[in-house]
């Protein structure tokens, strides 16, 4: 019999265990199917590689040379399964496209784009709350593509091997109960907001909590926050009137709610699209780019509140755009 991965993988397990018992249940064995296997790599090795002792197992002088080449070993080989089991994910004739996003106007676009450059991809999607979640998906590689967000003075890291690119800058928006005073304005001012209660998000990696106290506090108020929700929660307590809130620009009025510009823009967002740069879109990252950032235009103009604002303010909110 032949050494194989496996038994230098034993071999180590034993050794971080500290006794047979326990690496049999970290390699899921038996007790006496682990012994009879280490007796085996002895006899294949030619030497004792431990003491059997009644407090455990401790490695012989020639367990530690194994060890140490065994350990020096094993990373490398596991850094080749991962390249090589990404690569054969690439070259499948039906690859694999794993999608994330926050909360944003362009996971629908995004999905529709893979959808036409790869046709026979399969498509997954998944939603997380914080873009540091998702980006840290992509540098694991549990992600091929995601939809980011963050806002200024608290700009995303760049991973190695991740691709980041800005789909537009723009401002953020009040979110009001349809029958609110401030709801027949045109535009609302960030103090006159703050004299009301507030729905706000929990507090989380994305920082979209801290970044409107921050802002709030220029101008000597702070949100006076007793609900904390997201998405459909957070628009019931505003329907209900029970609290003001904030939104994207994008965001489309239901009916018990209305979105408002802020007075002097204080507040902004930015969307991004990330992939992995050995991954299958990077082929197809002009044409992504060029799909997703026209849905978003789109989406801007489905917004009545955000195309009246980008009437009044030509040139203020940022799109990428692509000939």
């Amino acid at each position: 019999m032949d050494l194989e991965i496996r038994h230098l993988r034993v071999v180590c397990t034993i050794a971080d265990a500290g006794s047979l018992t326990r690496a049999a249940t970290a390699l899921h064995m038996t007790q006496p199917g682990i012994s009879a296997q280490l007796r085996r790599i002895e006899a294949m090795l030619g030497g004792c590689l431990f003491h059997r002792r009644q407090e455990g197992t401790v490695p012989t002088p020639f367990g530690e040379l194994v060890l140490g080449r065994a350990r020096a070993i094993l990373p490398s080989i596991d850094e080749l399964l991962t390249d090589t089991a990404r690569a054969t994910r690439r070259m499948s004739a039906t690859a694999l496209i794993r999608v994330g996003s926050v909360g944003a106007p362009l996971l629908g676009h995004l999905l529709l784009a893979v959808k036409a450059l790869l046709p026979e991809a399969e498509v997954t999607s998944r939603c997380r709350y914080s873009p540091l979640d998702l980006l840290e998906d992509l540098a694991a590689d549990r992600l091929e593509v995601a939809v980011l967000g963050d806002h200024p003075g608290q700009e995303l890291p760049q991973p190695e091997g991740v691709a980041l690119h800005t789909i537009a800058t723009e401002p953020v928006f009040a979110l009001l109960p349809a029958t609110h005073p401030l709801a027949a304005r045109d535009e609302v001012s960030l103090p006159d907001l703050l004299e009301d209660d507030w729905a706000v998000p929990r507090p989380a990696a994305d920082r979209t909590r801290a970044y409107w106290s921050s802002v709030s506090a220029l101008t000597g108020r702070m949100p006076c926050a007793p609900h904390e929700a997201e998405g459909r929660q957070l628009i019931e307590i505003v329907r209900a009137g029970l609290a003001v809130s904030l939104c994207q620009a994008t965001f489309i009025e239901v009916p018990g709610v209305v979105v408002r510009p802020l007075a002097g823009n204080p507040l902004w967002y930015r969307h991004m699209l990330a992939w992995r740069d050995d991954g299958p879109l990077a082929a197809h990252g002009t044409d992504v780019l060029h799909r997703v950032v026209n849905g978003y235009l789109s989406a801007c103009t489905a917004s009545p509140a955000y195309a009246r604002w980008q009437e009044q303010n030509v040139g203020a909110a940022r799109a990428r755009r692509y000939p």
